[in-house]
């Protein structure tokens, strides 16, 4: 069993400059909720959209090699596939004896993109949600759960720099917060695993779902709302966390109960468990990451083409107009 942390002490960093290094989702997030906090933050930027945004917000904004140099803290909070190359040349030649250095996810130390630096504490502290919800929970006084890893631990307290970041963005030491004791290969593996598994597949299901109801005589806007418009899919996955997977089952009517209880498992194949089984060999054997690393490198078709199929489909025309007639997309 995984270690759980409630609390932490965000005094132990509390007196150093934080370099957050880049300000997009949770970049801004976190950025934001150290400031809150009393904490000192640089943010580290190319000129772009993301510092004009740091900059409105009231941050200083400086080059990153300048932003890593005057941290103590220095928070990777750039994409994952820009890392590697923005860690060689601007970071590392930059870093000092003694530095923390802060991944959000295990991704690149993971797969070797990046090697921790030997003269630094090099701690991994991962949200477990989008930096929307990391700012939101942090502004209601609620904390959320991070994992938190270690890539190496030079000062000998790397787990309670780890703790004491957590605490200063406000995971922990917050009703509903936690930190769990995992390291950058779990949640490398966790996190790709949700994404090439249930989430992409819950996204094309209901897709399908909309093009067969439709078949079936259902209207576009009948069936988009019944599927995910109207905001129920937000309800039960508020109960879920709070009650539990099946637990929250026993607020729907028993005709739902009935309806999940005996459809759901027939969804759950064996061609569907040899997908998820393939998708964590991949992950961890390194196939993914080189065929990332591959789509950057060549300008990324297969990503652009892909999105240019979801945006010419039916279900985003649909999508579309109803939204826009909703006043929830211009």
């Amino acid at each position: 069993m995984a270690r759980l942390f409630f609390d932490g002490d965000a005094s132990l960093i509390k007196d150093r400059v934080i370099a957050m290094i880049g300000f997009g989702n949770q970049g801004s997030a976190q950025a934001m909720n150290l400031r809150d906090g009393g904490f000192r933050v640089v943010v580290g930027n190319i000129e772009d959209e993301y510092a004009r945004r740091a900059k409105d917000a009231g941050f200083e904004v400086v080059p990153i090699p300048e932003a890593v140099r005057r941290g103590d803290v220095v928070v990777m909070a750039i994409p994952d596939e820009v890392q590697p190359e923005v860690w060689v040349r601007d970071i590392q030649p930059n870093l000092r004896d003694g530095d923390v250095v802060v991944f959000l996810s295990g991704y690149n130390v993971y797969y070797g993109f990046i090697k921790p630096p030997t003269n630094c504490d090099v701690i991994m502290v991962a949200p477990r949600m989008i930096g929307e919800g990391v700012r939101d929970n942090f502004v209601n006084g609620r904390g959320f759960p991070v994992l938190i890893g270690v890539a190496n631990n030079y000062s000998g307290r790397a787990w309670d720099y780890a703790l004491a970041y957590s605490k200063a963005i406000g995971a922990i030491g917050r009703p509903g917060g936690v930190a769990v004791e995992s390291s950058f290969e779990e949640e490398t593996v966790t996190d790709l695993f949700s994404e090439h598994t249930w989430a992409g597949a819950f996204l094309f299901m209901l897709a399908e779902g909309y093009r067969i109801l439709v078949e079936n005589g259902v209207s576009p806007e009948a069936a988009i709302l019944e599927l995910w418009a109207s905001g129920e899919l937000i309800a039960i996955a508020k109960a879920i966390m709070e009650k539990g997977l099946f637990a929250q089952l026993r607020g729907h009517s028993t005709t739902s109960q009935y309806g999940h209880l005996t459809w759901g498992p027939r969804y759950i194949t064996d061609e569907v468990r040899r997908l998820m089984r393939q998708a964590v060999k991949e992950i961890k054997d390194g196939t993914f990451a080189r065929e990332w690393a591959l789509e950057r490198m060549l300008g990324y078709p297969v990503f652009n083409r892909l999105w240019d199929e979801v945006m010419k489909s039916d279900v985003w025309r649909d999508e579309d107009k109803l939204y826009r007639a909703l006043g929830r997309r211009k």
